[in-house]
């Protein structure tokens, strides 16, 4: 039996009624029509506050989230890391908000999940996205190399100062940060700046990570650049490596404004892609990885480069990770195997997680075979099960 058949340690954790709720909410997902129609409601239920939570917070969110607090993802956390060695990323994911106070709270947030982090063995790493410490079209603004107004500079000015404060606590606290990335059009200015915190606290090892989406044809390059100047600065590099998470949003825009879109053509170039990516971290001294994937065969090459390059399952430069509720058959085998994963566990109010939710929803009916797979994964536990 391949690694990753085995669906015994991958739902060891589920009771039979949680393996149910699984095997219902991916038919659903299997439907495209269904979880376009399943979005609008939901998004109109919300909007128009009518009494969806209850609901919601029963099937969709508690397959996906760990709770609406960090306290409340306890329970979860402690559960998978004792009975399946598997660890845990908290990922406030409360999307879409732009003021300024916003902001703040997401820097108390971080700082504070920093805290839990250093406590807790099961907590590895800390993550934010750019746009939690700062507004999209300054990014964007950015970006695009236009100059900014004298109070867009002192905004600037904040959003680098949370930025910095968030990794020097990760560095006094020994914690990695993850970085994560967004769309094409503000990116550049996040990595500018994740350039800068590098160099300032990757000094012994790499704490501050970016993130690679390999689903953009120039990433390779920009990997090879990032590490051909951090060779000559002498500081380390962490990356985290994903396929992506915007290819629709990114094409529409590319062809609405008649550019190149920075999508690769096909999926099978995007898989080249990722896996020449984490092919040049693992060959490359002083770099660190986090590989975000629910592709088996990239898992599998990864396994065999960690062999090639005698780098041991448990080094800490070396992760795999997956978001909760998704890929069990690869977390928990790879766990089993002696390997460093974590799974990705989105938390935060129900009413304001539903962005995130709802795109996991439509990313999930777009990749070809992920809800098929899950699905004959799931069949086949219940089956054994009844046996």
């Amino acid at each position: 039996m391949k690694l990753f058949d085995n669906t015994e340690v991958a739902f060891s954790l589920k009771s039979d009624s949680q393996l149910e709720r699984a095997y219902f909410l991916f038919k659903m997902i299997q439907n495209e029509p269904m979880v376009r129609i399943g979005s609008a409601v939901t998004n109109f239920a919300l909007k128009a506050h009518l009494p969806i939570e209850g609901l919601i917070r029963s099937t969709v969110f508690d397959h996906f989230c760990g709770g609406v607090t960090e306290e409340d993802c306890l329970p979860v956390i402690e559960k998978m890391y004792a009975e399946g060695n598997v660890h845990s990323v908290l990922d406030y994911s409360v999307e879409g908000k732009d003021e300024e106070a916003s902001f703040d709270d997401a820097l108390q947030k971080i700082l504070k999940i920093l805290d839990f982090c250093e406590e807790k063995k099961s907590i590895p790493f800390a993550v934010f996205k750019p746009t939690g410490f700062g507004r999209f079209a300054l990014y964007q603004k950015i970006t695009e190399k236009k100059s900014l107004t004298d109070k867009e500079q002192e905004e600037w000015n904040r959003v680098v100062a949370r930025f910095h404060k968030a990794c020097k606590k990760a560095q006094e606290k020994n914690v990695p940060i993850l970085i994560d990335a967004e769309e094409s059009w503000m990116q550049d200015a996040a990595d500018a700046l994740i350039e800068n915190l590098m160099e300032t606290y990757n000094k012994d090892k790499a704490i501050v990570f970016n993130t690679l989406q390999m689903y953009r044809h120039d990433r390779m390059d920009y990997l090879k650049k990032v590490y051909a100047k951090a060779q000559e600065k002498g500081y380390h590099i962490g990356m985290k490596v994903v396929r992506g998470a915007y290819m629709e949003k990114e094409r529409e825009r590319a062809e609405e404004k008649g550019y190149r879109s920075p999508i690769c053509d096909t999926k099978k170039d995007t898989d080249e892609n990722y896996d020449a990516a984490i092919n040049f971290i693992m060959e490359h001294p002083k770099m660190a990885l986090f590989a975000g994937t629910h592709n088996e065969n990239s898992s599998y090459l990864l396994m065999e480069l960690a062999n090639k390059y005698q780098i041991e399952k448990n080094d800490k430069r070396m992760w795999f990770g997956q978001l909760f509720g998704m890929s069990d058959h690869i977390s928990f085998n790879l766990a089993k195997e002696g390997y460093n994963v974590a799974k990705y566990l989105p938390f935060g109010p129900v009413r304001d997680v539903m962005p995130y939710l709802i795109r996991r929803a439509e990313e999930n009916t777009s990749v070809a075979g992920q809800t098929s797979r899950e699905l004959n994964l799931l069949t086949t536990e219940r089956k054994r099960r009844k046996l």
